[in-house]
């Protein structure tokens, strides 16, 4: 068949079907569940404007931890460990709050302690060369129970007015501080792996890791780097736990770890590398959150709605599965 040929057969098949329509399940889905909500559960105050909001707020953590994992999954790694840094990085802020009144401080050191966590996974996956699933699953545990440790299962309050202002229930301009956050982690996310030398070459090492290596990529340090991305978004989701909530707790972030893959994948990130999308990936966390919120105000309980989860994630996974044998 000549290059004439094909054109002029590819040009027969309507437009319709040469899209492919699994790149826009997010936006698909985002709106029908919206319909349906806002339809099902008006008259219970779905739409109002406070509801609307309190779902972006509610879903920053997850947002910015999405960000971070996209990276991570765009590299052709995992990271099961966040859930687990979110609490661990939110004690070690709140912490050094309490024994040193310093903002600055408690910030500083709940970042370190994220991006400790990130190292250590990524030394593992890079240099000792461990399935980074088998990796952060080995982490995830640790850090929960140095999360326990840290105060002996003892909840942490925050009183410092400045970190609670930044961090939780301020406002800029009338718009929350927590909605701010989530724009910024989306902007900056979407700057970083589309417009970076950095994001090509997390996207390459995903789509072909031995041709990345040998273009000259740096495959140890950008795999290093994606996963302390990760553990740092982790930390900071736990920084916006412990402002929001005023105080930290070992639990934090225990239930994350499913909304955030779910958000991920469902944006159209691969599991198999090469392919990220930061838009999807904030789209899917709110996705989750407003399912999430819906089935509240339907009287749904919180096993129902775990369940909703469970099912998102493995259409999302089937998705992805059909693309990749494509």
């Amino acid at each position: 068949m000549t290059h004439t040929d094909a054109a002029v057969k590819t040009s027969a098949v309507p437009a319709w079907r040469r899209i492919n329509w699994r790149d826009y399940v997010v936006y698909i889905g985002f709106a029908v569940v919206f319909l349906f909500f806002a339809i099902t559960q008006g008259g219970n105050g779905f739409l109002t404007t406070s509801n609307l909001t309190n779902i972006v707020i509610q879903t920053a953590p997850i947002t910015i931890m999405a960000v971070g994992l996209v990276f991570v999954l765009a590299a052709g790694e995992i990271d099961l460990s966040i859930g687990s840094v979110v609490a661990l990085s939110a004690l070690v802020g709140a912490v050094t709050m309490r024994e040193t009144d310093s903002m600055l401080l408690g910030v500083a050191a709940g970042l370190a302690a994220g991006a400790a966590v990130g190292l250590v996974n990524g030394v593992f996956v890079t240099l000792v060369r461990l399935p980074s699933f088998l990796v952060t699953l080995a982490t995830m545990g640790a850090v929960a129970g140095l999360a326990r440790e840290v105060t002996g299962l003892q909840s942490v309050p925050v009183s410092n007015d400045a970190f609670l202002s930044f961090f939780g229930q301020g406002e800029i301009l009338g718009i929350p501080g927590l909605v701010l956050w989530s724009v910024a982690a989306a902007v900056v996310g979407y700057l970083v792996l589309r417009q970076t030398r950095y994001g090509a070459h997390t996207l390459a090492i995903g789509d072909n890791v031995a041709a990345a290596r040998v273009s000259g990529i740096k495959v140890i340090r950008v795999k290093i780097m994606v996963l302390m991305g990760s553990a740092m978004c982790a930390a900071l989701a736990g920084l916006l736990y412990a402002g929001r909530l005023q105080g930290a707790r070992y639990t934090l972030g225990e239930a994350d770890l499913m909304s955030v893959i779910a958000a991920v994948i469902v944006g159209g990130t691969s599991l198999f590398g090469g392919k990220g999308s930061i838009v999807g990936a904030v789209l899917g966390s709110l996705l989750m959150g407003m399912l999430n919120n819906g089935l509240i105000l339907a009287g749904l309980s919180v096993s129902q709605q775990m369940m909703a989860r469970g099912a998102i994630i493995l259409v999302a996974v089937s998705l992805s599965l059909r693309e990749r044998r494509s």
